[in-house]
């Protein structure tokens, strides 16, 4: 292993094993060509993570871990950094005035989910059977040349779908997010209205030639419908904030080899 590009990371003394390290860089995105820029982003990380643990029993505090979901408890080192941030961080509490104020720096970003008036023709595999997903892939291929982008031979073509919207000439109705797997939305979301997808998408339904008929955007929202969200996301950024300043704090007094705590 290049020692110069894998140094060995302390904290205060504490070494921080390259195995531990090698496992957190699967969690931090890096190109491929660069592998040093995620196990650079993993001992920030796990850096940071031995200097509150090591806080945290300076300071005598106990675990005690909470239920994160049903049947899901956090680890004791875990509880452990909650219980010195809950210790340690004083969060002022967010203001009316601060919650108007974002929201009146653009009310336009506070809109209802936009309905999309949605077709598709599918021809049905299994992603997972390379033969089948060929086959597939090859009838959506061919019944998009013979459309050749015409939209108004859509509902004829549809006949040949897989869906039981062929029926219907592919028409699946107004469509909200989340209200098809995510492959089909986001292809949707690229289309402007009678458009469609220039080559089949592929899902775990098989593969798709989606039209869309018509959008209707969202509507703006009032503030009293949109202030809990803002005052939450207020509360979450002060948070964030405070948090870093007591990170930054602890390590300037720490001995820190191996790792930098600056912004990778």
């Amino acid at each position: 292993m290049n020692m110069a590009l894998f140094p060995e990371v302390t904290v205060n003394g504490e070494s921080i094993p390259q195995a531990a390290i090698a496992a957190e860089a699967q969690n931090h995105s890096a190109p491929r060509d660069k592998p040093g820029i995620a196990w650079r982003k993993a001992a920030q990380a796990l850096a940071i993570r031995a200097l509150l643990l090591q806080e945290a029993r300076r300071r005598g505090l106990v675990a005690d871990p909470i239920e994160l979901a049903p049947g899901r408890f956090e680890t004791g080192e875990e509880a452990l950094i909650r219980a010195l941030l809950d210790a340690a961080l004083t969060i002022a509490p967010v203001t009316e005035d601060a919650v108007r104020a974002e929201w009146a720096r653009d009310p336009d970003r506070f809109r209802s989910a936009p309905l999309w008036d949605v077709s598709h023709i599918l021809c049905a595999c299994d992603p997972r059977d390379d033969k089948a997903r060929a086959i597939a892939e090859a009838r959506a291929t061919a019944l998009l040349a013979r459309l050749d982008g015409d939209a108004k031979g859509f509902a004829a073509a549809a006949r040949e779908s897989d869906c039981g919207s062929k029926a219907a000439g592919g028409h699946l109705g107004q469509l909200g997010p989340n209200d098809t797997v995510p492959e089909f939305e986001a292809a949707l979301r690229t289309l402007l209205d009678g458009g469609m997808t220039p080559a089949p998408v592929l899902s775990r339904h098989g593969w798709h030639i989606i039209r869309l008929n018509a959008t209707a955007p969202g509507q703006v929202l009032p503030y009293a419908a949109v202030r809990p969200k803002i005052a939450r996301a207020l509360e979450k950024a002060a948070w964030a904030r405070a948090s870093r300043d007591f990170v930054e704090t602890l390590a300037a007094g720490a001995r820190i080899t191996g790792a930098s705590l600056a912004p990778i």
